[in-house]
């Protein structure tokens, strides 16, 4: 995998062909920025939303779930400035009519230059190893504080242009930094646009009494419309959570890289209701919970960096990312924000109802400011499967296909194989596998040479293959082979219950 553009091809190649991931309605030349899941696929993703929900909701104590519909009252997406507001800057490119994001377009303009100082600090590493500073060298190296000035410029004048809304100085910026067309070359852009997401359709029965509503673009406010009801109802108490994973749907004017950006998508959101005053204390807490969420997945942790927002939402008074670095690069894959009271305060003005909390101990009523995480799902799966994907050169000087895949999270936790189809071998494998199935999904593979059976599972990410042979049948042992280390282990099969119950226990992970 050369560079990250074949690394991403090689991801969308693997996906399909293993049954993690497919075009969707393919057969029809498929639907741009939509995509299915398969049957690897859509394993690993039930494996990431249960992790979630045990860290978020089962492992806290204040923090419960709730599934709220995709369709809401249309003035829940008024009070929540969705129908007036939610919208991406657009351009397009007059020679080579392709449509891009303003921001997106300045956001990779600056990755480039700071990659330009991760290459210097690269080269020092290199050339002076153990002696090399890099702090000193990023405070004092002429390059790298040029390119700095150069990026603090550049987000100065992005900031001020879009909290001004000022769309001509997005594309006086654009054409100052000479950005230019990735596909033509052409720097002859259309003026800024801003362009609504939201999807809207029509319920009712007959069209000329039908109210028009909108597919959500978020699950916030779902949870936001129910937060007296869940608080009622669970006799909750302040700081308390409300989690949600649910579907969301935008209408992207840019939806490339594969799943990283889709019109049809899945958030696990958490709001948390706290006091007013008190948000920033919790605002700084959650970041550092979800990093260590993040990092207890296994990942290197050089793949993941804090970004904090360079223009603020409306509802915001601190946001930022948890950004990973994907096959094109570093991008959003969570974001903590403090959404103050902005969302509890509108829902009161539109409806008319009161949502307000009263504080038994401080004996007063107040609506609760609101700390929101909010990763997608898609993401997390594109994250996990990107960084898991290997190519191994082995002793014998060949080469396997391996996915790392943290094993509490793989699609099929063991496999169970007969080394021969005859001598009764293949009864007693599926003897093992129906006692294993109850608590892990497993596959039974009896087709190839053992070597091709096994590089089979490397690749859809088996951490455990055990094979029964002639000796299984004299000694009732089997032998577990391990995915990361390729070790085998000869091993009774009463024992295998216990060994793999220590392998999949997420404890480790969560604590």
């Amino acid at each position: 995998m050369a560079n990250k553009e074949d690394n991403l091809k090689a991801i969308i190649s693997h996906a399909k062909e293993y049954g993690f991931v497919f075009q969707s309605s393919e057969i029809y030349d498929g639907l741009a920025a939509v995509y299915d899941y398969g049957q690897m696929g859509s394993e690993l993703k039930k494996n990431i939303k249960d992790y979630w929900w045990k860290a978020m909701v089962n492992m806290n104590e204040n923090i419960v779930g709730i599934d709220s519909s995709i369709f809401m009252h249309p003035t829940t997406w008024k009070a929540s400035g969705h129908v007036d507001a939610f919208s991406d800057p657009l351009i397009d490119n007059k020679d080579s009519n392709k449509r891009y994001r303003a921001d997106v377009l300045v956001e990779e303009f600056v990755e480039k230059i700071r990659l330009k100082t991760e290459k210097d600090v690269a080269k020092g590493i290199k050339k002076f190893g153990d002696d090399f500073d890099e702090v000193q060298f990023r405070a004092t190296n002429p390059n790298v504080l040029r390119n700095q000035t150069k990026i603090d410029d550049i987000n100065a004048r992005f900031k001020t242009a879009m909290e001004a809304d000022d769309l001509a100085g997005i594309k006086t910026l654009i054409e100052d930094l000479g950005i230019a067309c990735p596909i033509s070359g052409s720097k002859n852009w259309t003026d800024v646009k801003q362009f609504n997401l939201m999807f809207s359709t029509e319920i009712g029965a007959v069209a000329e009494t039908a109210n028009t509503i909108y597919l959500r673009p978020e699950t916030a406010q779902g949870i936001f419309v129910n937060y007296l009801n869940v608080q009622k109802s669970g006799r909750m108490k302040i700081p308390f959570g409300i989690a949600q994973i649910g579907k969301a749907f935008r209408n992207e004017i840019v939806a490339r890289q594969f799943i990283f950006r889709m019109r049809e998508f899945e958030q696990m959101e958490m709001q948390f209701f706290v006091r007013p005053g008190e948000e920033m204390k919790w605002y700084e807490h959650w970041k550092a919970q979800r990093v260590k969420w993040h990092q207890s997945l296994g990942i290197d942790a050089k793949y993941y960096r804090f970004h904090d927002h360079i223009k603020l939402a409306h509802y915001a008074n601190a946001a930022c990312d948890i950004e990973f670095d994907f096959p094109m690069g570093f991008k959003e894959l969570e974001g903590i924000h403090s959404r103050t009271d902005f969302d509890l305060k509108q829902h009161e003005e539109y409806s008319g109802k009161k949502l307000q909390y009263f504080d038994p101990e401080l004996n007063e009523s107040y609506v609760p400011y609101v700390v929101e995480t909010s990763v997608g799902l898609d993401r997390t799966f594109l994250a996990i499967l990107s960084s898991s994907l290997q190519e191994e050169k082995l002793e014998n000087g060949s080469e396997r296909t391996v996915l790392k895949l943290p094993a509490f999270l793989a699609p099929v936790k063991v496999a169970v194989m007969p080394l021969t189809r005859k001598d009764g071998l293949p009864d007693k494998a599926r003897e093992i596998l129906n006692a294993l199935k109850f608590d892990y999904n497993c596959n039974y593979d009896e087709k190839d040479s053992p070597g091709k059976r096994y590089r089979r599972q490397d690749a859809i990410g088996t951490p455990y293959c055990i094979m029964v042979d002639h000796q299984t049948l004299e000694d009732n042992t089997v032998t577990i082979r391990d995915r990361d280390t390729m070790e085998q282990e000869r091993v009774a099969i009463d024992k295998i219950e216990a060994i793999l119950k220590d392998k999949f226990d997420v404890r480790k992970a969560l604590s």
